[in-house]
Formats: C-alpha cells, sequence, structure tokens
C-alpha cells in the first residue's frame, strides 16, 4: 500500500496544494518560495501516521486528504464544531472505501495540564538541549523551535521515565480501518536539523537519569558496530549448526551427474570473491577468509560430492550478511567518492562502527585516523542522510527528506539525486523531498512539483 496523492487545503488559512507522487521512479520533489508550506506537509503526514497528534494539531490546516494506491483515501479535518460536544473536536478522521460509506473518527483534546502525571520543571533536565522560556513554552535548541508542554512531551517521551502520560489526545479505542492504515503505510521524515542525537543512559526511562546528547555521526557509528556485531553472530550460529551436520549430509549426498569440475570451480571463486568482499566492509575477519584452492586432478566424484555440500554451507553461511554486505558497499562507494576530495575515507568494522581515516600526510599530525568531529558538517550531512536511507527505514516506507541540499557544495548537490535513485532501489523506497536547490534537481523537472500561492 503507497501514498499516491496529497491533498492540503487552508494550509496557514492561505495555500492549497495538491501533490501528485512519481509511483514509477518513486522520487517526488516539492519546490517553491519560503513559506509555502513545503516543510510543513512533511509534518503533517509525519505527525499522522506516527500518532504524534499534538505535532499534528499544532500545525495550521483546514483540510488535508492522502489517496492511496488501492483507491482509499483517508480525510483529515481541523476545527469541525460539533453542536452535540461541548467542546470543539480538534481532529476528525474520515476513511474512505469504494462502496462504502465514509468511516469517520474523531479526536478529542484533553485538559493536558492535569493528565500530565509528573512536574514539568524536569523537562529541562530530563532533556538536554531544552530552555524553559515562559510557564508553558520551551525553547529547543538545536532546532530553534519553541514548543508547548504536549509537543515537548510528545516529542521526547524515549527520553522520559516510563509511566508517564505523555500524550494530550484521549479517544476511544482507534478503529480498525486506522489501525491497518497506520501498519501499512511507514513514514519516516529526516529532518533539516540532524547532526545531534540523543542517547539516554541505559536505566534513564526507570531511574530519571538524564540522556546526552552527542553527533548523530558518533550515535550511528555505535549502532552500526551494533549491527555488524549482531549479524556476525547469526554468522557464527549458523555456522555451527551447518558444520554439525556436515559429515552426516555429505555421506547422504546423491552423486550430480549434472554438476561438471568447471561448474564447481566457478562456484568456489564466487564464494572467495564474496569473502573478500565482507571482509573488505568489515564483517568478516581476515582469518575467517581460508582460501579454498582446488586443482583440476583434486576433483574427482567422491571430492565433488562433498565440495558440492560444502559449497551449499558456505552460501548458506555467507548469506546472513547478503543485505547488511550491500547496504555498507553501497554508503561506502557513495560516501568515499565525496570524502575523496578533503583526503579522507571511510571504512568500517564489527568494534567501532565507522572508521575514518585520511591520506593527507601534514606535519602537524602523525596520525591518520579521523574522529567524526574532524568530519565538516557538509561530511556529517551527507553521511547521516544516507546512513538513515538504508539503514533505519524499512522497506516499502514513505520518506520524507527535508532539505537535503544543507552543506552540501554544488558538486555533491548536483550528484545527490543519482545517489538517491540507487539508494531507493536497494532500500525499496519512496521519497518525498522538500528542497530549494536547483543544482539537486538538476534536469529531472519532471519529477518535481511546484508549490504556487493562491491566484491574486
Amino acid at each position: 500500500m503507497r501514498i499516491k496523492q496529497i491533498a492540503v487545503s487552508g494550509l496557514f488559512g492561505i495555500f492549497d496544494h495538491v501533490i501528485p507522487l512519481n509511483m514509477d521512479e518513486r522520487i517526488t520533489i516539492i519546490h517553491g518560495p519560503n513559506g509555502f508550506g513545503k516543510t510543513a506537509i512533511l509534518r503533517i503526514l509525519n505527525s499522522f501516521f506516527n500518532s504524534r497528534y499534538s505535532e499534528l494539531s499544532a500545525i495550521s490546516f483546514k483540510k488535508i486528504k492522502v489517496e492511496f494506491d488501492d483507491s482509499t483515501s483517508v480525510e483529515i479535518i481541523k476545527n469541525i464544531h460539533n453542536p452535540k460536544e461541548s467542546e470543539k473536536n480538534n481532529i476528525v478522521l474520515n476513511f474512505y472505501k469504494p462502496g462504502s460509506e465514509p468511516a469517520p473518527f474523531s479526536l478529542k483534546r484533553t485538559n493536558s495540564r492535569s493528565d500530565m502525571g509528573f512536574p514539568s520543571s524536569i523537562l529541562t533536565d530530563m532533556i538536554p538541549g531544552l530552555e524553559r522560556i515562559n510557564s508553558r513554552k520551551w525553547l529547543y535548541i538545536p532546532t530553534e523551535e519553541t514548543l508547548s508542554l504536549e509537543e515537548v512531551v510528545e516529542r521526547f517521551e524515549n527520553l522520559l521515565p516510563s509511566g508517564l502520560l505523555v500524550s494530550n489526545f484521549k479517544s476511544k479505542e482507534e478503529p480498525e480501518w486506522l489501525e491497518n492504515l497506520k501498519s501499512n503505510i511507514h513514514i519516516r521524515l529526516i529532518e533539516s536539523q540532524r547532526l545531534l542525537n540523543f542517547v539516554p543512559n541505559r536505566s534513564a526511562r526507570f531511574s530519571g537519569g538524564t540522556p546526552s546528547m552527542l553527533s548523530t555521526v558518533s550515535a550511528y557509528s555505535d549502532e552500526l558496530a551494533t549491527l555488524m556485531q549482531d549479524k556476525f553472530k547469526e554468522y557464527g550460529t549458523t555456522s555451527q549448526s551447518l558444520d554439525r551436520t556436515f559429515p552426516v549430509r555429505v555421506v547422504k549426498q546423491q552423486p550430480s551427474a549434472d554438476l561438471t569440475d568447471e561448474q564447481l570451480r566457478h562456484q568456489l571463486n564466487e564464494l572467495e570473491a564474496t569473502r573478500s568482499r565482507l571482509i573488505e566492509v568489515g564483517l568478516l575477519d581476515k582469518d575467517e577468509d581460508s582460501e579454498f584452492q582446488i586443482q583440476p586432478q583434486d576433483i574427482d566424484e567422491s571430492t565433488k560430492n562433498a565440495l558440492s555440500v560444502y559449497v551449499e554451507d558456505v552460501e548458506k553461511k555467507l548469506n546472513v550478511f547478503a543485505d547488511i554486505a550491500s547496504k555498507i558497499d553501497l554508503l561506502r562507494k557513495i560516501i568515499n567518492n565525496k570524502f575523496a576530495y578533503s583526503y579522507k575515507e571511510i571504512n568500517f568494522s564489527k568494534e567501532k562502527g565507522f572508521i575514518f581515516t585520511t591520506h593527507y600526510n601534514s606535519p602537524l599530525s602523525n596520525t591518520k585516523n579521523l574522529s567524526p568531529k574532524d568530519l565538516s558538517s557538509g561530511e556529517q550531512h551527507e553521511l547521516v542522510l544516507l546512513y538513515e536511507l538504508l539503514f533505519k527505514v524499512q522497506p516499502n516506507s514513505l520518506v520524507l527528506i527535508d532539505e537535503p541540499e544543507l552543506s552540501l557544495h554544488v558538486g555533491w548537490q548536483i550528484q545527490f539525486l543519482k545517489d538517491l535513485q540507487e539508494i531507493t532501489k536497494l532500500a525499496d523506497l519512496d521519497v518525498l523531498m522538500a528542497t530549494h536547490s536547483p543544482d539537486i534537481i538538476q534536469d529531472r523537472w519532471d519529477l518535481t512539483v511546484e508549490l504556487k500561492g493562491p491566484e491574486k
């Protein structure tokens, strides 16, 4: 199930926009002057499909309709007054299915201040970068956003101790159609502020420990190291299981008249190439690379059977790494192509995740190793964005990217769309991005939707 078109009316009380998504090429670019609502549209989609209703309520619009490729659609209407209710229904949802009556559902705002089960004064202690500016407003310094109490609690729920009431919307149980919609449509927003990340203490959610803020590159480096270690453990478990039954399976293996000596040698060579690639991207250690050189005279009917079982086993073992290896390989190719201009290089290891080195020999430094803080802001933006697309988004998702051009020089902007096309194909994604940059678009204006103001 995929989003086919988005139509918003009364955005900021002024704008009406219709955005058809490119279903074939899977990349849609929205552009237009500042203040026309590019970022707001991305936030509306992210807020609704990820149940961030307080944030959805805070965005000024009258109605948005999202159409899907199965001919269904959902309509989100704000500030509809029901005479039977003493208060306004802040958000009303209508679900449309061919041949059926619309299915309505209301989300109602509660008295959030009385519902909060904790003193709001603890928020600045719990959330790095948050500063209180009055009794009901906070400034989030990294993004320079002013947030209400509800927005703070909703956005930083994962940093707060468990057991707190975090939603200022209360409703009866969500209808089945809404649950199905959210389970089938996966949205991830990559915001313009992407260089800082929170790392909660292990005990933060239970003991009230304070999380820390560090560069997103550092956080993702640690995260990738964990992913690589998990895959290596899975590889070990698979290897043990296969090795334990290998002798029995060799004995029971029926001779294969169809497998030629040449085919067998070709399969062995392919396995060695795969092993070498996995070593190169840091998933296997060099001592895992046991070259298997087979001479023509060494292959007879008995060894052929044993080797055919061996080939099948190794293929199963190495297949554990197939997905993550393809993603690391593409990330490394794109990043090293960009980093070459500044004499930097990225590699990977199970222990450290990202490894940055320099090829520039400086009399001021004997070290060739670099830390994430040695990368420029543009280099960090590029790495974070590509990592999110490859490793943090599940297949068949719609990824919303706000201002991908931030801190990128023109050469990188020109190459961005081609890199993105490779990533969407490998990771199986749709992308909707908002940009001001004609260098991002290049000659692909067929992928764009221009946001325009009302006719005068």
